[in-house]
């Protein structure tokens, strides 16, 4: 049993038990991949992060914890 991914957020006083974030599934086309993607709204984002999610197909953004997998058969194109 692993330690729960906390993520805090003292101005808010609020903190969040990241450690069951749902994995969002993205393809070759989404790449390269960064976290906030442009839905996030302005105001609960943090700093553009680019994550390299080729290398092992998995990748969690060091800032809020979301998780990104690589759909199965996925193949990404070199730039």
């Amino acid at each position: 049993m692993g330690f729960p991914l906390l993520r805090e957020f003292p101005k808010l006083g609020v903190i969040l038990d990241m450690s069951n974030a749902q994995e969002i599934e993205v393809s070759a086309k989404d790449l390269p991949l960064h976290c906030p993607s442009p839905e996030v709204a302005l105001w609960s984002s943090h700093p553009r992060v680019f994550l390299d999610v080729a290398k092992t197909g998995h990748v969690a953004c060091p800032y809020c914890g979301s998780k990104y997998k690589l759909k199965a058969g996925e193949v990404p194109s070199h730039h």
